[in-house]
């Protein structure tokens, strides 16, 4: 499997930003074995009831029963004709005494991979909304937590037929939309005799406990950012509201997203604190797919590149020289 770096350090930094990726892309480049990567790369604990879910203030065991258990990782393959109630679950009739019992759907795993979403009616894509915003999800009025560390990695066909196009405040819930792209001739050679036979996964394991993950989550947390990279992320936000080649521009949600990924790359990358320059790399990846063009020709990644080569990205500097 090949990922460029820069953006598998995007996808990690997503992951422990609390954020969910939207991948963009062709079939068969990788983004399957990806998702199962990036979840058999973190060693958890034996698979047991979801731990920190409730519903409302009763314990876990009262709410799934002992059988319903909280994957590691779910893949859910999205088809015009999926049910909301094949992702999120529902309730069925059980036991000698013909009681009801709830059977979780494939939301509730640590990492899913929705492979397809625009495949899905906008009926069954509302699925998510509650989910990748507040990590619950409501079925028949009761509401479930899903684990802390919730995390989806959806995939978007660009082409094709019977597509339906996500809203754009379905999309505002994605920090990232990232494209794999095709790898190099070197690269492919490699993924084609790694992944050629049957074995293509042998030796691939854990490299982090949970634990370690978690702690990484609560370090973004703990990160602070300094005033003017604050100023730069909003001001960047809300130049979008008035680009005349913008129809609809970012939300507030986006520069709240911007702030957790910066804070999430410079821990990834070791760097003790976030620079300007972060969010000037990452601007494409979190805003392209939060705004809409005028022009449906006009990638929205070059209308977010015109305005990033307008803002002012040393306000302190500004104020000094103001003063004299």
């Amino acid at each position: 499997m090949y990922v460029d770096r820069t953006k598998l350090e995007y996808l990690v930094a997503a992951m422990i930003a609390g954020g969910h990726v939207m991948l963009a892309d062709s079939h068969g480049v990788g983004k399957t074995s990806l998702a199962r990567a990036l979840a058999l790369s973190v060693r958890w604990p034996d698979a047991d009831a979801a731990g920190n879910g409730a519903h409302q203030q009763s314990a876990p065991s009262e709410i799934f029963g002992a059988a319903a258990r909280v994957e590691s990782f779910n893949r859910i393959q999205c088809t015009v004709d999926l049910l909301p109630q094949d992702i999120l679950g529902y309730s069925k009739i059980s036991g000698e005494n013909f009681e009801m019992s709830f059977k979780p759907g494939p939301i509730f795993s640590r990492f899913l991979l929705c492979d397809e979403i625009n495949l899905l009616p906008p009926k069954t894509q509302g699925s998510f909304f509650q989910a990748m915003e507040e990590k619950m999800v409501s079925i028949e009025g009761k509401t479930w937590a899903l684990p802390e560390n919730f995390f989806l990695i959806s995939t978007m066909n660009l082409k094709g037929a019977h597509l339906f196009p996500l809203p754009l405040p379905q999309l505002d819930r994605f920090m990232i939309q990232l494209s794999l792209g095709f790898p190099g001739f070197e690269d492919e050679c490699a993924i084609v005799c790694q992944h050629g036979s049957a074995n293509g996964w042998d030796g691939f394991g854990p490299a982090v406990d949970q634990s370690d993950l978690l702690g990484w989550m609560a370090a973004v947390d703990r990160m602070d950012l300094h005033p003017d990279v604050v100023s730069y992320i909003v001001a960047l936000v809300r130049a979008t509201r008035s680009h005349p080649d913008l129809v609809t521009g970012a939300s507030p949600r986006s520069g709240i997203k911007i702030s957790r990924l910066v804070r999430a790359l410079a821990i990834v990358r070791g760097e003790p604190y976030v620079r300007i320059d972060m969010v000037k790399e990452v601007a494409a990846a979190t805003l392209a797919h939060r705004v809409e063009t005028r022009d449906a020709s006009l990638p929205a990644s070059d209308v977010i590149a015109s305005i990033l080569g307008k803002l002012d990205a040393d306000p302190s500097l500004r104020k000094i020289l103001k003063s004299k």
